[in-house]
């Protein structure tokens, strides 16, 4: 059995990953600083460890074939706007500690899980936004903060690759969602943020909506996302690549959506105040779809109503709805 890491294995995506290697028959050693929070994780290893830490990200990658490093300091828009330094600081030195790490080990394959945050704010600036292409990230004008680790880190991969033949895999998210992710904190997506407001509310109640509610966004399901990882480790591509959805729709949209899938009628109160990001983003998946021979079949819909209904149930279980 090939000998997987998958760092960041506590949290969202890392966790689902975890299940989908397990299922696909690998032997798995997942890392964190923190255990899956929701559910046990499906490992065959867990270790706790803090991956800044130069000694640690050694003892990760042992008896290591090929890392999914997912590692990272990150949260939603009004984390990320908010905590700068810590974010470069935290992940920079994991992603640095861990590429060196597997050089020195002898790994086969690298993946670094990038962001749709490294596209110039220049290019998003109208909720009509033109999909975003892979070459687009150049000129460079990054999201301050978060999209510039992001970005810093793409090209260390790429000479990592071209210098010691490490080889090296990128994958920018656009927007991933579902269940078993943060949904309160300060650190949840907008979908989860959502579908929490929408399941404590009561009908023809009232909810805080972050913006005027027409910036765009794409979502991708949880699912295909691991399925979209996992079909890019096994190919050639060497270059950052799209992963999520290309259906665009507004702040406005997701949550009439929602409400719908929770059978409310829900008003909207917006706060122009809280940050909201730029003002569309969309991904344009013609690499993704030219390369993997494959593209993401869960509709927003369908991937809303299975987060909606867990994080429901969250709330049921603590009594608060």
């Amino acid at each position: 059995m090939k000998r997987i890491l998958v760092t960041g294995a506590g949290g969202f995506i890392g966790h689902h990953l975890v299940k989908y290697l397990k299922a696909n028959r690998y032997w798995v050693r997942g890392v964190d600083i923190k255990l899956p929070e929701y559910e046990q994780t499906a490992a065959d290893e867990f270790e706790l460890l803090d991956l800044r830490r130069w000694a640690e990200c050694l003892q990760a990658v042992r008896g290591i074939e090929e890392v999914y490093n997912l590692a990272a300091d990150m949260g939603g828009i009004g984390f990320i706007e908010s905590h700068k330094a810590q974010i470069m600081h935290n992940s920079v030195l994991i992603n640095m500690h861990m590429l060196e790490a597997a050089r020195l080990q002898g790994v086969g394959k690298f993946l670094f899980t990038s962001s749709a945050c490294i596209y110039p704010g220049y290019k998003q600036n109208s909720p009509d936004v033109t999909p975003l292409k892979e070459i687009d990230a150049y000129p460079a004008e990054a999201e301050d903060g978060y999209g510039w680790e992001k970005l810093f880190t793409e090209r260390q991969c790429r000479h990592y690759w071209e210098d010691y033949g490490l080889k090296t895999y990128v994958v920018r998210f656009h927007n991933i969602f579902g269940p078993l992710g943060t949904y309160e904190g300060g650190r949840e997506k907008s979908p989860a943020a959502i579908c929490r407001k929408i399941a404590m509310a009561k009908p023809d109640d009232e909810i805080e909506v972050w913006g005027d509610g027409y910036q765009t966004r794409s979502y991708c399901y949880i699912d295909d996302c691991v399925e979209g990882i996992y079909r890019l480790m096994q190919s050639d591509l060497h270059d950052p690549i799209n992963l999520g959805q290309d259906r665009l729709v507004s702040i406005n949209q997701l949550v009439d959506i929602v409400a719908g899938i929770a059978g409310k009628r829900i008003r909207r109160r917006h706060d122009l105040t809280k940050p909201q990001g730029v003002r569309g983003r969309n991904a344009d998946l013609t690499l993704m779809k030219q390369t993997l021979g494959w593209e993401p079949r869960i509709s927003l819909e369908q991937g809303l109503t299975e987060t909606y209904k867990w994080i429901q149930q969250q709330l049921q279980a603590q009594g608060r709805i």
